[in-house]
């Protein structure tokens, strides 16, 4: 269906692949993974003719459909979010935005005389909307949108007011809604809140094309792929398998490699002791010769490269008192909508919350009330003695210095660390050598989200408030804060819709449904096992 044959690109003084192959059949669902910058999104741009290989062949079979879902999702204003989604299917949305315009103009008193060649055009409108089942595409479209947590009101308002992640929502359910032989999804799980994220999941798992996509959230992608392509050093090599078989065989390869490179090391160590032994040797000159020459026709054995990874290490924090929040009869609401009505929420000295709850429960609401970013309508909310807090929330990220550079934001926030100590950790965090010196005002989200963490974990607080702390993190990231969380030894109360991250650091749930609020002993894992669903209200698989 997709062919990449031999294919070599080069972006400025960067080149992305040399002579690189690789291919997705329909039914196949493939995972392209591979470091920033490696060239994932050019690959993309390539098959979808965006962009042109400088050398090899980029073959699509004939007729072949093809949906591209990407972050850059473009203007989007003047026109409802389901007819912003219908019009990625084509005619069918043009003719529901004239059947509309021919609805209204039937009843204007003003038009009263044009009305026969109105109704007249009206019926032929209806007709090709009927031949196209324009009526089925509108449900399909909602339920689409449904199934990515757009509310009715939502689903019908303007999608020019919505902020950009919800756009994005919109741009992914154009693709869905296409249904197209093959689907290129880049980062589709960026956005997302756990129950869309789920739902999407079932979707691609029932998708019957040919899928390649890009995704930071594990478990989300291991769920869907059965096939791996990784991009490392200009080639593309082909996993079968998810990412855990993929990570395995990985490891299996680099130690064979290494095994491989350390021999032949051996084995020229030892030809070129024998050529300096015997050189001045005329006995010896024709044996020495033909080592020479041995030597020089060995196709030498690279070492394999080594994946930079760096742990991030807390220093202690200081001790808090047993009781660190305290909420006690909270009342909160925006306007007439209700969101607490009388929470009482202890939190105690090493516990790690976690908090489910559908898009509107109040999740966010929730972090803020204890942060102290916003106040309770009734009641009181009290933070324990001792306790030094530190919040991340999405608007962190707006209240760096574009003009500082990182390393200057660092410094500035730490005057007493050494430029040794900034830079192992700004090294943690995924900028190394040059990169501190870019500017704050260039960072994409994921680099400013790392850096604002940076800042919030060097003089650790003992109390972390997260509200989707892993947002526009890549992989490695997450993987290397999962790991410094885990050996965190204060408190935490964090909104994330990544399982993996869910899992592996929250031993208490607090979920907020329609019906109240309910809160169980034991992490995330346990509540899945307790309850039988991977978020309120949604079964697995459904």
């Amino acid at each position: 269906m997709i062919r990449l044959d031999n294919i070599s690109k080069q972006n400025g003084h960067q080149i992305l692949f040399i002579e690189a192959s690789m291919g997705v059949q329909k039914g196949e669902k493939v995972g392209l993974v591979g470091p920033n910058g490696a060239g994932k999104t050019t690959l993309f741009r390539m098959i979808t003719r965006r962009e042109q290989p400088d050398d090899g062949l980029v073959t699509i079979d004939p007729g072949m459909t093809i949906g591209y879902f990407s972050q850059d999702v473009g203007e989007m204003s003047g026109q409802s979010a389901v007819a912003a989604v219908m019009d990625g299917v084509g005619p069918v949305s043009a003719l529901a935005a004239e059947m509309s315009r021919l609805e209204a103009a039937m009843v204007d008193p003003d038009q009263a005389e044009d009305l026969d060649a109105v109704m007249e055009r009206y019926g032929e409108v209806l007709e090709r909307f009927q031949e196209l089942d324009g009526y089925a595409l509108e449900a399909r479209a909602r339920e689409v949108l449904a199934g990515l947590s757009f509310s009715q009101e939502r689903m019908d308002g303007d999608v020019g007011l919505l902020s950009g992640g919800w756009k994005m929502r919109v741009a992914l359910a154009r693709i869905l809604l296409m249904r197209p032989d093959g689907m290129l999804l880049d980062e589709p799980s960026n956005h997302l809140d756990l129950e869309s994220l789920i739902w999407l999941e079932a979707f691609l798992k029932d998708y019957d094309g040919a899928l390649l996509m890009t995704s930071h959230d594990r478990a989300f992608m291991n769920r869907i792929i059965g096939k791996v392509v990784e991009i490392d050093a200009g080639s593309l090599t082909t996993y079968s398998g998810d990412l855990d078989f993929y990570d395995q065989q990985r490891a299996l390869t680099e130690q064979q490699r290494q095994a491989q490179y350390e021999r032949q090391q051996a084995m020229l160590a030892k030809e070129i002791k024998f050529i300096e032994k015997f050189k001045a040797r005329a006995s010896h000159a024709a044996q020495v010769q033909s080592r020479v020459k041995k030597l020089d026709k060995i196709e030498r054995v690279e070492a394999p490269r080594r994946r930079q990874t760096v742990q991030f290490e807390f220093q202690s924090p200081p001790r808090s008192g047993e009781d660190v929040i305290n909420l006690r009869g909270v009342h909160k609401g925006y306007g007439a909508q209700p969101i607490y009505a009388g929470l009482d929420f202890l939190v105690r000295r090493k516990e790690r919350w976690c908090v489910l709850g559908a898009n509107g429960a109040g999740k966010s609401t929730l972090l803020k009330l204890v942060a102290g970013d916003t106040k309770p309508d009734q009641g009181a909310v009290s933070i324990g003695a001792s306790v030094k807090m530190g919040y991340f929330a999405q608007h962190s990220m707006d209240l760096l210095d574009g003009e500082e550079t990182i390393f200057e934001s660092l410094e500035r926030s730490f005057p007493q660390a050494g430029q040794g100590q900034l830079r192992t950790l700004a090294g943690c965090f995924g900028f190394s050598g040059d990169d501190v010196e870019k500017p704050c005002r260039v960072l994409s989200g994921g680099e400013k989200a790392r850096l604002v963490m940076a800042k919030m974990l060097f003089d650790p607080p003992n109390l972390l408030v997260l509200d989707e702390p892993t947002n526009h993190l890549d992989m490695a990231t997450k993987e290397m804060l999962v790991a410094a969380l885990a050996d965190f030894e204060g408190t935490m109360l964090f909104v994330s819709h990544d399982r993996h991250f869910l899992s592996a650091l929250s031993n208490r749930v607090l979920e907020l449904t329609p019906e109240g609020v309910h809160q169980y002993g034991g992490g995330y894992t346990e509540y899945v096992a307790r309850t039988g669903q991977e978020a309120p209200g949604l079964h697995p698989g459904g």
